[in-house]
């Protein structure tokens, strides 16, 4: 979570936190999860190569975007004091669960 503070994109397989921190080409980007590590990394040079390294040299207004959406989105939200009460809560107080999927990030992004 730190690297997002610095508006550092993510490029990686959708497991984890990713799951729910992933907007594609605004957050980083997500590569498809293989069997075959041979692919995986495929998938991971195909991406750097035709999509991240062109936007970091040639847009890098775009590229100022994506940092700057890093770290608006997943920087102010995937951190320990909100991990922290989110869990206090949905431990604790099981009748205010609280829940916050990807598409509500999308949301804040477009207000």
């Amino acid at each position: 979570m730190k690297a997002a503070l610095n508006g550092v994109p993510s490029l990686s397989v959708l497991d984890g936190w990713w799951i729910e921190g992933c907007i594609e080409g605004m957050t980083g980007w997500a590569i498809p999860d293989f069997e075959e590590e041979a692919q995986e990394s495929a998938a991971i040079y195909e991406r750097l190569e035709n999509t991240i390294l062109p936007m970091y040299y040639h847009q890098p207004k775009s590229w100022q975007e994506v940092m700057r959406s890093t770290i608006a989105l997943n920087g102010s939200f995937f951190n320990t004091q909100r991990m922290l009460g989110q869990y206090v809560r949905n431990a604790y107080f099981p009748q205010k669960r609280v829940s916050h999927p990807a598409p509500q990030l999308e949301h804040a992004l477009t207000e």
